[in-house]
């Protein structure tokens, strides 16, 4: 295990902890998957994976704080439209501005649907703790529903846009960049991934997707 000396202090790393919370309280109702929740697991996990693999924790941390904003400012969006907001946050909780560029530049880079196999430190323990949280066991039974819900998404949408993203980087062998992750985690993540193709088969067939109209039409009643 490597170490290396932080770049922002924890007073800083506080205040932005503090920002982003206040604004995930703020828009729990928008953030219904991305909400507090996310943030703080994704970076509990991205932490321990810095101080595994030798990033900056300290970065690492600010950038799974605010990996998430664009979803603040457009539904179903990439990172990089967060990019000004992100920026801002960083600025009021004074993170020197080639700090903050870089920390944009690492949730670009860990993004899931663009990322590669050769991405830097901070990035790898970034992507694996927000993987983890795609891979869990309990993210498609407790979760799924509000990612639809905060996206805007139907669940034919939501299924192929996993399958689409998800399953090239998992057969290619960079699903997770730690190889303690990869050895405890890639069970949960194959079979999440084999869940979500059966999803995807399962709403092109025309009886199915008669089902979950039928299913729609009595939540809109109820409604």
């Amino acid at each position: 295990m490597r170490t290396q000396e932080s770049t922002i202090d924890h007073v800083t790393v506080d205040a932005v902890e503090n920002r982003v919370h206040g604004l995930c309280r703020q828009y729990a109702e928008r953030l219904q998957f991305h909400g507090w929740h996310h943030v703080s697991f994704v970076r509990a996990k991205a932490a321990g994976f810095a101080r595994h693999n030798g990033a900056d924790a300290a970065v690492v941390e600010v950038a799974a704080l605010v990996h998430d904003v664009n979803y603040l400012v457009l539904r179903n969006s990439p990172a990089a439209a967060g990019r000004s907001l992100r920026l801002e946050i960083l600025a009021e909780c004074g993170v020197p501005p080639r700090i903050a560029g870089w920390i944009d530049e690492i949730v670009d880079e860990a993004e899931m649907a663009t990322r590669g196999r050769d991405i830097s430190l901070e990035a790898q323990a970034l992507s694996d703790a927000d993987t983890l949280f795609k891979a869990l066991p309990v993210t498609p039974v407790v979760l799924a529903h509000r990612y639809l819900r905060e996206n805007g998404l139907s669940l034919r949408e939501l299924a192929h846009k996993i399958v689409g993203e998800q399953c090239d980087v998992h057969d290619e062998g960079f699903y997770f960049y730690n190889p303690e992750a990869a050895a405890t985690y890639s069970r949960w993540a194959t079979a999440n991934l084999q869940l979500w193709q059966c999803i995807k088969e399962a709403v092109d067939d025309p009886t199915v997707a008669e089902l979950l109209d039928a299913v729609h039409a009595v939540d809109a009643l109820a409604s």
